[in-house]
């Protein structure tokens, strides 16, 4: 069942964060939704721009909604992640997507302003939810506007609750030190939770979201290396701070990096392991099956495994 972000972060705020997995083809989506059903989890389904380029928008929408026919009890929105003006009023006349957001994030504050006002009041008239950026995240594997990490900036609360007010957007992402793609950190760094807990201070019962949340698993690193891979200094986001920062306000948690790093994995071991074998499809379902389990366990530590029934109970 395809529903809108704002029911489900009506549901999640201040108990649990969703998972807002990125996906790119069938492999992915299909681990996505029998990892949220292994977990009872509802969930975001998340497309940028590169994915829709990528294997073609009309493919990956209907591929989308074929796994909601094949999963009848999974709850889920389908999101547009990272999308520029153009492509998120594409998205809101497509009349699929439950929400878009718009990343004017690289821009000055009052050009942010009203291109997202533009789009907030074209999604608000189909019904669809809009969420925006402010701050800059680093990196750019995630996003589709790469940011010099010496430009990353962390989100001004009160500039959030301005922007939040003018825009009348439905939920905010924010920069609290996380950035994108594979290595986020050094050092000891970790989430800033005093920049959430100001902004859920001065905007109270407002849904806040993490991007480039990715764990990159350092066994996940380990053993792609063992099978062939040069991945050096990869370091991503703490887990254990996922629910923490869910009961202080966000609701959405992004996470691609970690996907792209199991599947490499998958990959890599298999093409080691079994050198006589080109047919793709045994490793396709191994995908399928580790995606599974990736998903769930992060449904775990998000809070949003188990919330599947009670959610249904409010819709």
């Amino acid at each position: 069942m395809i529903i809108s972000t704002k029911e489900l972060f009506k549901h999640a705020y201040g108990k649990y964060a969703l998972g807002a997995y990125n996906i790119n083809n069938a492999e992915q989506i299909m681990g996505l939704f029998k990892g949220s059903m292994d977990s009872q989890a509802p969930f975001i389904i998340q497309t940028l721009m590169s994915a829709r380029d990528y294997i073609n928008k009309t493919m990956i929408e209907r591929m989308i909604k074929a796994a909601d026919e094949i999963f009848p009890e999974a709850v889920f929105a389908v999101h547009l992640d990272h999308g520029d003006e153009k492509t998120c009023y594409e998205c809101i006349d497509s009349g699929f997507y439950t929400s878009v957001m718009v990343d004017a994030s690289y821009l000055p504050f009052e050009e942010n302003v009203a291109i997202t006002k533009r789009v907030v009041k074209k999604a608000h008239e189909k019904g669809v939810a809009v969420e925006a950026e402010l701050g800059q995240l680093g990196g750019g594997v995630e996003g589709e506007n790469a940011v010099e990490e010496s430009k990353a900036k962390l989100t001004d609360p009160k500039q959030a609750a301005e922007f939040i007010e003018r825009t009348g957007v439905d939920s905010l992402a924010c920069a609290i030190g996380t950035s994108h793609g594979a290595f986020k950190f050094s050092g000891e760094q970790g989430l800033h939770f005093e920049v959430i807990e100001e902004i859920a201070r001065l905007c109270p019962g407002f849904p806040l979201v993490i991007h480039g949340a990715s764990s990159v698993p350092q066994e996940e690193i380990k053993r792609i290396n063992d099978a062939g891979g040069k991945i050096k200094g990869a370091k991503g986001c703490d887990v254990n701070e996922y629910l923490p920062a869910a009961k202080r306000g966000v609701a959405k948690i992004n996470i691609y990096t970690d996907g792209i790093l199991v599947w490499t994995r998958v990959h890599r071991e298999f093409f080691r392991d079994k050198p006589e074998v080109f047919d793709f499809r045994p490793m396709g379902k191994e995908f399928m099956t580790e995606y599974a389990k990736f998903v769930a366990d992060r449904n775990t530590l998000l809070g949003s495994a188990g919330q599947l029934e009670d959610l249904k109970k409010t819709l």
